[in-house]
């Protein structure tokens, strides 16, 4: 099982970036995957996640600016992320939280400073 998110990098507050996650390993058709960010000092939070049948769900703190979409045929899995803010300096990692819930890749660092 493995993930590799790519796509981080320094963004100007309210710019975009689009993060993405290969998986290998994993039944990845089947299995809802998610994002989730951990900022300096802080525990890791869910940021968002879609399932099997692609219903996706947000936190609150970036409702209306991220969106999370996957392509299956190629196992990989996305977060756009528009009107970028401070806050949202992390590092963003994804995973199967139902399916192997413990398998972590490194993760892709996004620092949003002007």
């Amino acid at each position: 099982v493995q993930f590799v998110e790519s796509g981080g990098g320094l963004v100007q507050p309210g710019g975009s970036l689009r993060l993405s996650c290969a998986a290998s390993g994993i039944t990845f058709n089947i299995l809802t995957m998610a994002w989730y960010r951990q900022a300096p000092g802080k525990q890791r939070e869910l940021v968002a996640s879609i399932s099997s049948s692609s219903t996706t769900n947000y936190a609150d703190s970036v409702k209306g600016r991220f969106t999370i979409s996957r392509d299956n045929a190629k196992n990989t899995v996305y977060l756009q992320m528009n009107s970028l803010k401070p806050d949202d300096t992390a590092v963003y990692y994804c995973n199967a939280p139902y399916g192997f819930p413990g398998y972590w890749g490194q993760g892709t660092q996004v620092t949003v400073s002007s």
